[in-house]
């Protein structure tokens, strides 16, 4: 899945909670990728903000940086 796909996706997940403010809404993006999103893509969006992130919103980088230091993924096959 190309890096711009997951990028909007990761952001739609961050407008559907942006309405509960920050100190919900980047919990709860995080633990939505981590629920639904498969290791692939959870590797390739992690690369993404390793790159520096760019087209994240700031809750959706905040969420995915705590959800990476908080990830242990299996190697890519």
């Amino acid at each position: 899945m190309s890096p711009d796909r997951l990028i909007y996706m990761a952001n739609q997940i961050g407008t559907f909670f942006r309405s509960q403010g920050h100190d919900k809404a980047v919990p709860g993006i995080a633990e939505h990728i981590k629920k639904f999103w498969d290791p692939r893509m959870k590797r390739a969006i992690f690369a993404h903000l390793d790159a520096g992130g760019a087209g994240l919103e700031p809750d959706v980088r905040e969420a995915i940086t705590s959800l990476k230091q908080a990830t242990s993924l299996p190697a890519a096959p």
